[in-house]
């Protein structure tokens, strides 16, 4: 058995959401007890992704987006260029952590990031993700399958915020969503990246 020290990390560019997902399903699918955990670094074109019992009722108004049907826990969000997606492809019984624990990894990950760039922000134990001022700048979802999880995080860096208005987003009708560009902070999403790496590598190897 590899140490926990052997994560994998691939910065996979711009990609389209389908292909990624299929990409995660497979090595989910054929990894064993040997196999090396891996974080993906990636952004994705425009695209509006359900998760497994998300509902239609939260797709408000149609437009040119595409929506994709996901296998993710959570409801309707939205990626697009600009926003950092990180995916969690880690072996949930080697790890000795459960499903909670690793939402909980996930979103401290994002906070102490923030704090690092003087943003105050929160999780909400009954609406998983991070927020900053009641506004969400981080939605989450993971998938366990055979005791191992994949999909991740999708923190808003510096993006058109504007096709979050046609969604409820993750469920919620009204809420309201933020990203670091709004906040003050420029950086680029691969310098993003580092930290909330950093932090999730810490978590998970300790």
């Amino acid at each position: 058995m590899p140490s926990k020290a052997a994560t994998v990390l691939r910065n996979l560019g711009r990609q389209d959401y389908l292909g990624v997902w299929q990409a995660m399903q497979q090595f989910t699918a054929e990894r064993d007890g040997d196999t090396s955990d891996q974080i993906w670094i990636v952004e994705h074109p425009p695209v509006y992704t359900l998760g497994l019992n998300g509902k239609r009722e939260h797709l408000l108004k149609a437009n040119a987006i595409e929506i994709v049907e996901s296998d993710r826990g959570g409801q309707v969000t939205y990626h697009g260029p600009g926003q950092l997606v990180i995916y969690l492809l880690a072996d949930l019984r080697r790890l000795n952590k459960g499903p909670r624990q690793m939402v909980t990894i996930l979103e401290n990950a994002v906070i102490d990031t923030l704090r690092q760039y003087g943003i105050s922000a929160q999780a909400q134990p009954k609406a998983p993700g991070v927020y900053v001022n009641e506004r969400k700048i981080a939605s989450l979802g993971l998938r366990i399958k055979h005791g191992c999880c994949y999909h991740g995080l999708s923190v808003n860096n510096d993006m058109d915020l504007a096709p979050f208005a046609d969604i409820n987003p993750c469920g919620y009708a009204g809420l309201q969503v933020t990203q670091l560009a709004d906040l003050g902070v420029k950086i680029s999403t691969q310098e993003l990246a580092v930290p909330v790496v950093h932090q999730l590598l810490q978590a998970i190897e300790m």
